[in-house]
């Protein structure tokens, strides 16, 4: 006799975490926003809520993994908190004019488009986060975080502060771009895959 499974409970660390994560955006928005984005202290703020939130995101998912936590409000609450925590950055970078409004626009469209695809192939299976994926995901938020840190103001140097800021934001779009075609290559074949298994069935 088999023991039946039991759905891991609602309120647990990974869900905790990741609640926390989305209660941080406003937050986060606010601290960014203060003044036009020209006070080093509340920049510097906005970049210690926006290293929080990050942090958590390192960890919800691995411990809903490793402890058997996984529920399904974390299944959609997880993506839902990232593409808000990297939405808020960029779109507030724009509104402040440190981040063209096309890299945004190019990264939005791509975090909000794959998240939607991973849904709709669901019920075909889950298509799991890739090497490039998170990657993508590192590289993208060391890129925002050079950009919410007043490092002009802390050390000068404004061209080297921006040819460094660009070069990272440049490799977080090839990877943003590269890794969405993945994605889509995928999730193509999952339904391929799947409507095989159909007919044979």
């Amino acid at each position: 006799m088999t023991t039946p499974r039991h759905e891991p409970p609602l309120l647990n660390i990974a869900n905790v975490l990741t609640g926390l994560r989305l209660m941080l955006v406003p937050v986060f928005v606010a601290a960014l926003l203060v003044d036009g984005g020209t006070s080093t202290t509340w920049r510097l703020a906005a970049f210690g809520v926006f290293a929080l939130a990050a942090i958590t995101d390192r960890f919800d998912g691995e411990l809903a993994r490793s402890r058997g936590l996984v529920t399904a409000f974390g299944t959609i609450a997880d993506p839902m908190a990232d593409k808000a925590l990297t939405g808020a950055a960029l779109i507030g970078l724009s509104v402040l004019g440190l981040v063209p409004w096309w890299v945004t626009i190019v990264i939005m469209v791509r975090e909000v488009g794959i998240t939607v695809l991973r849904f709709v192939v669901l019920s075909r299976g889950l298509i799991p986060a890739s090497r490039g994926g998170k990657a993508k995901t590192l590289v993208q938020t060391f890129a925002i975080g050079l950009y919410l840190l007043p490092l002009v103001e802390l050390v000068g140097a404004a061209a080297a502060v921006g040819a460094v800021r660009w070069t990272a934001m440049a490799a977080a779009l090839v990877l943003t771009v590269v890794t969405g075609v993945d994605y889509v290559r995928r999730a193509v074949r999952l339904r391929a895959a799947a409507a095989v298994s159909d007919k044979s069935g």
